[in-house]
């Protein structure tokens, strides 16, 4: 019946008769037969069993009516946990999954671009991982899904008046629900002009911003949208010439996007009702680029780093209060990366130029900004890069790189699929080349080990303007066991579990 290993803890929230927390509890586990048909992660810790601790004084004054109730309230926890787990497991709602490894958001749970999931496959087929499904037919664009549960949420578009958030299943792909949040913003654009930015999915509520600058907050449930504004026209927004690419950040009761500008660069808006906190007017009044913003605690304050046209910046968490600037970054042609960070250090890439590291610290009633290196050379592609341990890994012209993080010491460097876009799980990392092609290599400082390559089937066709065609922009997605490629109106659901 009931069996399983026994870890003690002090119970005295869940029966209010021992308030002492003296009373200790047994985490237990129920057998296979009767955990059947609830979802992975239920079983896990299911019943929490009261028992009075040997030495305690509650102990000695334990009495046989005491125990009764204590057993009475006993089977009546475990039956109503039971009936409670059985129920969510055919109830949850479409955000809840069987599994917590969901990537809700850019570059996943914590913007890093790294899963914790493991029990992946540590080598691919010659063919590549098994395809589970592909469609076709999602529109135009290089947003990077964002997949909580059986749901997984993009941006795309359907010519230029028509730019939509839609809630696909992980089962097969087909749609759930298409939102309209506006039009395409710079339409000029003959080939980029489509949407760019990550659904960022919290709770209950999807947070998404449209390349013209719509941000809406909708439902996740039924894409109904909740609230709605224009951060170009109530904000004074200036975006670059591609418009706006940036991906929301929802941070406790908060969410941040950067409209641009003089008027305020960088907004902090209450979650729930769109209302503006703060407005932050950097000073330069730097058009928004194209990098989403990062929580950062260093210098003694908390911070939202953004990259902005004209450098890296860091600006305070409870009021906007302009903090520190990075210009190296701009050396790049575009300031398009998300920039990387660990305890008070900040990387910002150069696209096409290379990378820097600045150490923050705290200086009078602000943060000061000190380069510690900058080289060429480093990973800088629009495709980001992961800390793993104590290296960087990401593409640049070179191809993949890696580097010491503090030191911006080069450990090697191979061309493996070239240019592209990285993120990491179970040890290994995963590559978008720009070229469409996927790559599986082993997150190591001493040497490029790769572990598998495949070009996905039915590649779309790309348009072209001069010499410069459309590229494979969009970032790798792994979540619950499956591997998400993105390429323009086609998306691919790769399972890469190395057992189920």
């Amino acid at each position: 019946m009931l069996s399983g290993k026994v870890s003690f803890y002090p119970a005295h929230s869940i029966f209010p008769d021992y308030k002492d927390g003296r009373i200790l509890a047994d985490v237990v586990r129920l057998d296979k037969d009767h955990t059947e048909g609830l979802e992975p992660g239920v079983t896990e810790h299911l019943v929490k069993l009261i028992v009075p601790a040997k030495d305690s004084k509650i102990q000695k004054n334990y009495n046989s009516q005491k125990e009764k109730t204590v057993k009475s309230r006993l089977l009546t926890t475990i039956a109503s946990l039971c009936l409670c787990f059985s129920a969510v497991s055919v109830t949850r709602s479409a955000n809840m999954g069987a599994s917590t490894y969901d990537w809700p958001q850019w570059r996943g749970p914590q913007r890093n671009g790294i899963s914790q999931e493991s029990g992946l496959l540590k080598q691919w087929p010659a063919e590549g991982p098994k395809l589970l499904w592909q469609v076709d037919d999602i529109g135009d664009g290089y947003s990077t899904p964002a997949v909580v549960g059986t749901r997984i949420y993009l941006m795309s578009t359907r010519g230029m008046e028509n730019e939509f958030v839609q809630a696909l299943s992980t089962q097969d792909g087909k749609p759930v629900w298409t939102t309209r949040v506006g039009n395409v913003g710079n339409p000029q654009d003959f080939l980029y002009a489509k949407a760019r930015s990550t659904p960022t999915v919290d709770g209950d509520f999807i947070y998404a911003l449209g390349s013209d600058g719509d941000l809406a907050c909708l439902e996740t449930r039924s894409g109904k949208i909740r609230w709605q504004k224009s951060i170009r026209k109530e904000f004074g927004g200036k975006p670059g010439v591609w418009a706006y690419a940036e991906s929301p950040l929802v941070d406790g009761d908060v969410v941040l996007v950067t409209p641009g500008g003089e008027q305020a660069t960088i907004v902090a808006l209450n979650k729930k009702t769109g209302a503006v906190i703060w407005k932050s007017a950097v000073p330069g009044g730097d058009p928004s680029g194209y990098a989403s913003a990062i929580v950062v605690q260093a210098g003694g304050r908390k911070q939202y780093v953004q990259f902005l046209s004209k450098g890296i910046v860091g600006v305070d968490a409870k009021t906007g209060q302009f903090l520190w600037r990075y210009k190296e970054p701009v050396k790049g042609m575009a300031q398009m990366v998300t920039p990387v960070a660990r305890d008070e250090y900040v990387y910002g890439g150069a696209n096409g130029v290379g990378g820097g590291l600045v150490r923050l610290k705290s200086e009078r009633d602000g943060v000061a900004a000190e380069q510690v290196y900058f080289e060429r050379g480093l990973p800088n592609s629009i495709g980001g890069s992961v800390l793993v341990g104590d290296y960087l890994y990401g593409t640049a012209a070179e191809g993949l790189v890696a580097v010491e993080f503090t030191t911006g010491k080069v450990k090697w460097q191979a061309e493996s699929i070239g240019r592209g876009s990285v993120a990491y799980a179970d040890g290994l990392l995963y590559l978008h080349g720009e070229n469409g092609d996927v790559a599986l290599v082993e997150a190591t400082p001493e040497g490029y080990r790769e572990k598998g390559r495949f070009t996905p089937a039915a590649q779309p066709k790309r348009k072209r303007l001069g010499p410069y065609p459309e590229k494979a922009w969009t970032y790798p997605v792994i979540a619950n066991g499956r591997l998400y490629i993105r390429d323009i109106g086609t998306l691919w659901a790769y399972d890469i579990k190395a057992s189920r």
